[in-house]
């Protein structure tokens, strides 16, 4: 059967029009793959256990109680009361699509700052709703009065994304106190906290200690980065029940698996805890001598408060990004706004050094 650009069934024009999701690319030959944000760390021990120790011939418990009362934990939430603020999907990604089409039908909109996470603007077309899609500052921050101002009587949700990726600078407490005393109370927001754990900013906004002030709003994070769980996908949310009643309405049933439960489990045990707050501080300090060797070669670097590093190269991000390749290292170009460095290995950061040292002396 010869290949054709034409569908064989009729397809919704809107969804042909947005590009799909693309994940960052895997090295072909020998290098480093700084394109997706994975944590380079291995498996803690404790979650190989569990991993191995899962089993693959039963679901997961739907509930998830055990996973469910560990997170509360967290946001000093009791067992019984966790069981009804607290939501795990496979991958924090998957409850985003839940909350819009819980949210969000035929004729309205959500908003969502950009350059942002590439997923944002896909959310609404199952519903058949429209992304509103608003500019972030030149710093890479999000510009939440212009996000506030794009509110109107059809919309349903909105996103915050701190650290935002792929850019890195994060939302301030006072920035986001603003933000919700502006917001009507029937439309959802989505703090969307994917790389919190790497925040050293002591004005961060953190989910935890909002989540419990707004019935509108709800907080998003994953095991995928920091606790690096990325291949096994399992994600929470922390908010209102009846959000989650609706959730569970349109989310895929049984789709944490028992390996991602137990490894999620497991990360949350004492001394993986504790395990993992090292891994991180390392990760956290190879990000500032990135940072600080990127602007030493004169390189614009925005305030990254996350797991990788963004220089904003409107005109040549896509050069940049040929010449890692070139070496055997990949990083995430974004066509027309600039380039998204994972921080990974040791080695890695040197490499990348390297590459940005002498691509600026040939630029």
């Amino acid at each position: 059967m010869e290949a054709s650009n034409t569908p064989p069934v009729h397809i919704r024009p809107e969804v042909l029009a947005v590009p799909a999701y693309k994940q960052g690319a895997t090295p072909e030959k020998k290098g480093y793959k700084l394109s997706s944000n994975e944590n380079p760390f291995p498996p803690l021990p404790a979650v190989q256990r569990a991993i191995a120790e899962a089993q693959v011939n039963r679901y997961a418990n739907a509930a998830l109680p055990e996973l469910k009362a560990k997170i509360g934990e967290l946001y000093g939430l009791d067992p019984a009361t966790s069981m009804q603020r607290v939501h795990v999907g496979a991958g924090s990604v998957s409850i985003l699509y839940q909350l819009v089409q819980a949210t969000v039908a035929q004729g309205d909109n959500f908003i969502y700052p950009w350059p942002s996470f590439e997923g944002y603007p896909m959310l609404a077309l199952v519903a058949g709703g429209e992304g509103r899609g608003v500019r972030g500052n030149d710093d890479g921050t999000h510009n939440l009065d212009v996000m506030a101002d794009a509110i109107d009587e059809r919309t349903r949700a909105i996103m915050v994304c701190t650290p935002n990726n792929p850019t890195g600078p994060i939302v301030t407490k006072q920035q986001f106190a603003n933000f919700m005393q502006r917001v009507p109370s029937n439309v959802l927001v989505v703090l969307d906290e994917a790389y919190a754990e790497f925040v050293t900013d002591p004005e961060a906004v953190r989910g935890d200690e909002e989540v419990g002030k707004y019935d509108n709003l709800v907080v998003l994070r994953t095991f995928s980065k920091a606790y690096g769980l990325a291949g096994l996908r399992a994600g929470y949310g922390v908010g209102h029940p009846m959000i989650w009643e609706a959730c569970r309405v349109v989310g895929i049933p049984l789709s944490v698996s028992p390996q991602a439960e137990a490894a999620a489990l497991a990360s949350l045990e004492a001394e993986s805890t504790r395990q993992l707050k090292e891994n991180i501080a390392v990760l956290v300090e190879r990000r500032e001598r990135l940072v600080q060797g990127l602007r030493d070669q004169g390189y614009e670097v925005a305030e990254s408060q996350s797991n990788f590093v963004w220089l904003p190269l409107r005109d040549n991000s896509q050069e940049l990004a040929l010449a890692f390749a070139e070496q055997g290292t990949l990083v995430r170009n974004f066509a027309g706004e600039g380039v998204r460095i994972s921080v990974g290995e040791e080695e890695s950061t040197h490499e990348v050094l390297r590459i940005t040292a002498a691509f600026q002396q040939g630029a």
